[in-house]
């Protein structure tokens, strides 16, 4: 499909005579062609038919919306039917296509009879009973569609029969707070008025890109030191502790000692293999700890933990208490802003926004369609955007570069929602194919953005802290509660994983605790120490997983996972939040910006 543009309309209008001055509604007009993949010449021949039977309607915005009510939405839903006829008239073109490839194939098996028998057995695989034809082999032979290689919004692109078949579109799956009655609607002016910013200003923020996979041991060990003794000094006071002792040095009585959590081998934490690793100060050295005595814990890699007990040989810790972190204070700002009657509408989704088994984004072009019915003040879209996971990538079948393939899908977006005016935040993923590899991730590059688009895009770094309307979100789109979830032991604490997970972020004070990292996540701890730590505790955490979605309340934090927009084959999730920011003095106990969320299939 070309891509429709505000210019391409101008033209197929002014051949008609139909006079467009007014932009937005020229943008309500790119706005419906993106959202149901009509071209420009067709959606203009629909409007002088349209016109014409009620007398030479002029074009205004109110009228499209009748156009759109009374001839684009009725084309939407008979398009099955024309789909069906599309796929003949394609079956036709297969047949051809076949043709062809058995053309080709005669061809090069007339060359093979003038090869050696062993060039030839080189040139084509043998199919026989051992080695039988792979169903994919089998699946690009019967389909030309997949040896044309789809890219994004190609015509040659095959949609997902499993995605298109889906149930359960726009089910509520998951509520948090006061839901019934809910108007889920942006303000009347979408994103008009809305202050948007890093947290840590433009300066403090990692803005671009740097250079990584040169980093010292050393310099890991005084990040991973300066770390412990940061937590170290919240825990003394939070606990009132008068001071740390050595963890290997030999003692009759209770001792309380300071240390990161880790694992006395290569393979995954347990009970009877937890170590506390001391800083500097303590003697830098490990001692095996004994958790028989604890009635409850919850601890993984790199958790950094005060423990009392007793170690009277030096070479075991009998741990009887364990002290935890306590979370930072929530932002409070120092001058007074104005609040709104009206609460902000925030839609958040995370990618893969294509199914597994094709590089059409019907899911993003659906996640537009809710975006320009609901019409959010901001939308906050998490990574990946070209998925380094999917099969077609991963087997090298597209056409394109990768970043032909996102700059087309970051245009869809910003043009579908162009007449709509909310802000939009783009946050990189590491599986994002085109993008630098590195945590944290720097933000994109965008280079074709006219100005209008660049005062309603933000483009973040992952992971960041937002602030939005005087409200904080923290955001990442790497995968930690799925990693903490792998390496994490408890015993008798009562509470779910995931809220335990969640808290251990806040009370770690870091997008990503865990320490050493999965192996699918490539850490620079100097710029970590610097742009992975959580300046304060947000008021909302979206934290995006494989895991099952959920919105939770953890130590005062909206948690939100948003699940995926697409899982393998079949549509998944996506999250609708209402804020509001209410002031309240130091002595009244504080209320929460977010007044409900849901998680809604797409």
């Amino acid at each position: 499909m070309v891509q429709v543009t505000g210019e391409s309309l101008q033209t197929e209008l002014e051949m008609f005579d139909i006079p467009c001055q007014d932009d937005s509604v020229l943008d309500k007009l790119v706005e419906l062609c993106i959202c149901n993949r009509i071209q420009a010449d067709e959606m203009v021949l629909e409007w002088v038919a349209y016109s014409t039977t009620k007398n030479g309607l002029k074009l205004t915005l109110d009228t499209l919306e009748q156009f759109d009510h009374e001839v684009i939405n009725k084309k939407g839903k008979s398009k099955p039917s024309s789909r069906k006829e599309d796929s003949h008239n394609r079956t036709r073109d297969i047949n051809s296509l076949q043709d062809l490839i058995k053309a080709e194939e005669e061809e090069e098996n007339l060359l093979d009879a003038y090869c050696t028998p062993a060039k030839g057995s080189q040139k084509r695989a043998l199919t026989t009973p051992e080695h039988p034809q792979s169903k994919r082999t089998a699946a690009l032979i019967a389909s030309p569609g997949l040896l044309l290689s789809p890219a994004s919004f190609s015509p040659s692109a095959t949609p997902s029969q499993k995605y298109s078949q889906r149930g359960a579109k726009g089910e509520v799956v998951v509520s948090f707070g006061a839901v019934q009655g809910t108007r889920w609607t942006g303000r009347k002016a979408p994103g008009a008025g809305v202050q948007l910013e890093l947290l840590e200003g433009p300066e403090e923020s990692l803005r671009c890109s740097y250079k990584y996979m040169f980093q010292r041991q050393r310099d890991v060990r005084n990040v991973l030191t300066e770390k412990i003794e940061e937590l170290g000094e919240s825990l003394k006071s939070h606990f009132n502790i008068e001071e740390f002792s050595p963890v290997s040095l030999p003692a009759q009585d209770s001792i309380t000692v300071l240390g990161q959590i880790c694992c006395d081998s290569n393979g995954k934490l347990n009970a009877q293999s937890v170590l506390l690793e001391a800083g500097p100060e303590q003697g830098g050295q490990q001692v095996p700890v004994d958790l028989s005595e604890l009635k409850e814990f919850s601890l993984f890699p790199g958790q950094v933990v005060a423990m009392e007990g007793m170690n009277t040989t030096g070479r075991k810790l009998m741990a009887s208490k364990l002290y935890e972190g306590s979370p930072l204070p929530f932002y409070t700002s120092e001058v007074k802003m104005e609040t709104s009657d009206e609460p902000l509408n925030i839609l958040v989704a995370c990618g893969p926004y294509t199914p597994s088994d094709s590089l059409t984004f019907d899911p993003l072009l659906d996640l537009i369609n809710v975006i320009a019915r609901d019409r959010p003040d901001v939308c906050l879209l998490l990574g990946p955007f070209v998925d380094s996971k999917h099969e077609q990538i991963e087997k090298g079948q597209v056409t394109e570069t990768f970043e032909a393939i996102f700059s087309r899908c970051i245009e869809s977006i910003v043009d579908g929602t162009k007449s709509i005016g909310c802000h939009l935040v783009f946050v990189p993923s590491q599986r994002d194919i085109h993008h630098h590899f590195i945590y944290p991730q720097p933000p994109f590059t965008l280079s074709n953005l006219s100005k209008d688009q660049v005062q309603r895009v933000t483009l973040v770094p992952d992971p960041c802290t937002l602030l939005i309307d005087g409200v904080t979100f923290g955001l990442t789109s790497t995968d930690i509660l799925f990693h903490m979830g792998a390496e994490e032991i408890s015993s008798g604490t009562g509470s779910d994983r995931f809220s335990r997970i969640l808290k251990h972020i806040l009370t770690q004070r870091s997008y990503y605790p865990l320490y050493p990292p999965a192996e699918e996540v490539n850490m620079d701890y100097e710029k970590f120490q610097s742009f992975g730590q959580m300046p304060l505790t947000p008021d909302v955490l979206i934290i995006p997983s494989e895991l099952r979605y959920f919105v939770k309340e953890v130590v005062g934090c909206v948690c939100v996972n948003p699940g995926r927009l697409t899982k393998g084959q079949v549509g998944g999730t996506y999250s609708r939040l209402l804020i509001q920011r209410s002031d309240t003095s130091d002595d009244e106990k504080r209320v929460s910006p977010c007044l409900t969320a849901q998680v809604v299939k797409i």
